[in-house]
Order: structure tokens, then C-alpha cells, then sequence
């Protein structure tokens, strides 16, 4: 039936961002079941640890040249530093609030990004874009506050606090990452990236506790290790990089609005989830305003 709409040319290109935000909305259920057993450095690092080879193996196989110069290093040590601090209020985040949260609150990743192009890059905002942003605001507040908009008792949801704040940090990370320039294939300054990740992380990790919580992780927690290693960081990014080689970045982009309702029904059928009305009306409200912010009329 798909072949109906598609033509097997566009089929060969649809499928690799789609897998990818896929991959990326489930990994927010696979991280809940690593945290029952790990803490967040610790599933950080077992994820860099799985994901670097394979990244490294797929930049050589495709014949990326791994070449560096001294301006690069630091400039990619400073991203890798504020990817850590973005990952670690974003595990830490999930263990204290849903997975379908997480999903629907990480959508607004876009608004932090038009922001603070606008307030360091000086970036217009337009009308609808303002409307957007004062609509998935809309949107947030109804999710955090599960409805009672007139309660501050929602200030006391700390883990959509900090999936919020993980939008904000990763809003710097872009806004950085569009003003300078580490002149790498997209799949070099990932591994380079993830390289300085650990790197960074590492000594977090080397002490009795954190290593005996791996020797004794369950099937389940090594099964989510692994999804989260080499099919979300490392078979997800390569897919993703490969995509954004093959087609425009902004039609690339526009299939992240599908990472929410991925992570939505996976956090439903996968994790038993509770889904009420409020959940459903908040994110699709959300979405709409995320939407009237990337509109483009072209």
C-alpha cells in the first residue's frame, strides 16, 4: 500500500529518519528500566562505551577522514561538555516524572533553540512563531500541572522541571553548534563527541558501587544498555547523519515531530503507563504549537 504514495526511491530515504526517531522516542522507555538499576553516570557511560566503536566503525567504513586541528578539539570538547550536563539533567529527570512526559515535554526543544538564536543571535520571531511558543507553553503548563492550572502545586513536579531544563540545555547546545563551526562529516563530530563524553564522565564512574551495579545488571538492564548504546546513540545517529546527507535538513527535521507519540504509545503498551486526558490534550497542544513555530510557508 505505501508503495501507492511512495515511490521505492523516496521509500530508500524515509526509512532511515524514521528509524531513527523511533529509535530515539522508545530510548526515553529503555532508559526507565536502566534506571531501576543504575544511575544515571553509570547508564551514560555503558551507552558512550557501546555507541563509540560503532560510530568510529561506520565514519571509516564510509571512508570519513578523522583528521583534527587544535581549534576543532576545543571547540568540540566545549559541545561534548554541555551534551553531558544536558544527559544528566535528562536521565536524572526521568526518574522522577513519565516516560510519555519526557516524550511530549522534550518536543519543545525547538522553542529554546528560536529563543535563544533570537537573544545571543539576534534571529527574528515572527507572529505565528510567538504564537506557537505561547501555545506549547500552554501546553506545558497543563502536562507539569496535570490540569490545575490555578495550583502552584506543580512546582513540585521536579522531574518535568528537569526534562524542561534539558530542553533549555540542549536549545544552548544548538545555538552553539549553528554559530561556530567544527567543519566534520556529521559522523566524526558525533564520534569525536561521545570520545570526550566519556572521557569527561569516566572518573564519575570508577568507584565499588557503580562497578558492582554492572556486574550484577539484570537481562532487562542490559538489554536496555544495549538499545540505548547501539541502536539510539550508535545505529540511530549514523541514520540520522546519513539522512541529513541525502535530503533537505528541514525535511529531515520534520520527522522529530514523531518521536513524541513514539515514546507516547511505547510508554503505554511497554511501560503501563497511566494515560489520562490531560496527558493526551497537553501534548497534542503541545505539538501544535511546535508545529506553528517551524511552520514554514515554503
Amino acid at each position: 500500500m505505501a508503495s501507492n504514495y511512495f515511490s521505492k526511491a523516496q521509500l530508500k530515504l524515509i526509512w532511515k529518519p524514521l528509524t531513527a526517531v523511533s529509535v530515539w522516542g522508545l530510548s526515553f522507555i529503555a532508559t526507565k528500566f536502566a534506571l531501576a538499576e543504575l544511575d544515571p553516570v553509570t547508564i551514560i557511560n555503558l551507552r558512550l562505551g557501546l555507541s563509540i566503536p560503532l560510530l568510529g566503525v561506520a565514519a571509516w567504513v564510509t571512508g570519513r577522514s578523522f583528521a583534527v586541528k587544535p581549534k576543532q578539539i576545543f571547540l568540540t570538547l566545549l559541545l561534548s561538555t554541555i551534551s553531558v550536563i544536558h544527559l544528566m539533567i535528562q536521565v536524572t529527570g526521568l526518574k522522577y516524572t513519565s516516560a510519555a512526559n519526557t516524550g511530549w515535554i522534550i518536543g519543545t526543544s525547538p522553542i529554546f533553540i528560536i529563543i535563544l538564536g533570537w537573544v545571543f543571535l539576534r534571529e527574528k520571531i515572527t507572529g505565528r512563531q510567538t504564537i506557537g511558543i505561547a501555545l506549547a507553553l500552554l501546553g506545558l503548563a497543563l502536562l507539569i500541572s496535570k490540569g490545575h492550572l490555578t495550583s502552584l502545586s506543580f512546582i513540585h513536579g521536579a522531574g518535568d522541571l528537569l526534562i524542561l531544563a534539558s530542553c533549555f540545555t540542549w536549545g544552548i547546545f544548538s545555538v552553539i553548534n549553528r554559530k561556530i563551526s567544527l567543519n566534520f562529516p556529521p559522523l566524526v563530530s558525533t564520534f569525536y563527541m561521545f570520545v570526550f563524553m566519556a572521557v569527561i564522565t569516566l572518573p564519575f564512574n570508577l568507584n565499588s558501587d557503580s562497578l558492582g551495579s554492572v556486574l550484577h545488571l539484570s537481562l532487562t538492564g542490559w538489554l536496555s544498555i544495549a538499545f540505548l548504546g547501539l541502536l539510539c546513540s550508535g545505529f540511530g545517529y549514523a541514520l540520522w547523519a546519513k539522512s541529513l546527507s541525502e535530503m533537505p535538513s528541514a525535511k529531515v527535521a520534520a520527522f522529530l515531530y514523531i518521536e513524541p507519540f513514539i515514546t507516547f504509545i511505547g510508554a503505554w503498551l511497554i511501560l503501563n503507563e497511566q494515560i489520562t486526558s490531560v496527558t493526551i490534550i497537553s501534548g497534542l497542544i503541545i505539538m501544535i504549537g511546535i508545529a506553528l513555530v517551524n511552520f514554514n510557508r515554503e
